[in-house]
């Protein structure tokens, strides 16, 4: 594809972005209203059940788990599985260039600055953009949140509190969906 191809499809995207914003924004003040109080109640109860059960695991720190479950929680379980797999996946990147990047230069924050860039690269290599910025997010807890022990052991434990909140989302917008479903029949 061209640059000037590019360019175009891009336009297209952000025409079709805006329209569909529009149409949100003519809905009636109730469905706004219904519509946040469901994205509400989910991203409390997949929060709630990711920091829970980091907490039961007993995680070093169990509120990356609610957090997770709050940044990947959208309106529908479609969503919210797309979201986590981009999750996942830029964690898993992340978390290696990080592990590489503080293996190679300790703390340092050119080497932080440098990995960040990479991990947001590489995913756009892989034909993945959409978890760029969770990857350098991965990268940003793993080098600059103080830890104790080495870099491997909290790039890995921050892995696994990532995947409880997103098990977490998941339960919780698949649970949704089929309550969703079942009233939708049964009015």
């Amino acid at each position: 594809m061209n640059g000037r191809a590019f360019r175009e499809l891009r336009r297209e995207l952000g025409h079709f972005h805006r329209q569909l914003q529009d149409v949100y924004q003519r809905l009636p003040w109730s469905h706004r209203l219904a519509n946040g109080l469901s994205l509400a109640a989910q991203a409390l109860a997949g929060a709630s059940l990711g920091y829970g059960l980091g907490l039961l695991l007993h995680t070093q720190q169990a509120f990356w788990g609610a957090i997770t479950a709050i940044a990947v929680t959208q309106q529908s379980y479609v969503d919210t599985r797309k979201s986590s797999i981009d999750q996942v996946i830029g964690a898993a990147i992340g978390a290696t260039v990080a592990m590489t990047g503080a293996y190679l230069a300790q703390d340092n924050y050119l080497a932080y600055a440098i990995t960040m860039a990479i991990s947001i690269v590489l995913c756009w290599l892989f034909n993945i953009g959409s978890a760029g910025k969770l990857s350098a997010t991965t990268v940003t807890i793993v080098m600059l949140v103080p830890h104790q022990g080495p870099f491997w052991t909290i790039a890995l434990t921050r892995l696994g509190e990532v995947t409880i909140g997103i098990a977490s989302a998941l339960l919780v917008t698949w649970l949704a969906h089929k309550i969703e479903n079942w009233l939708g029949e049964n009015p």
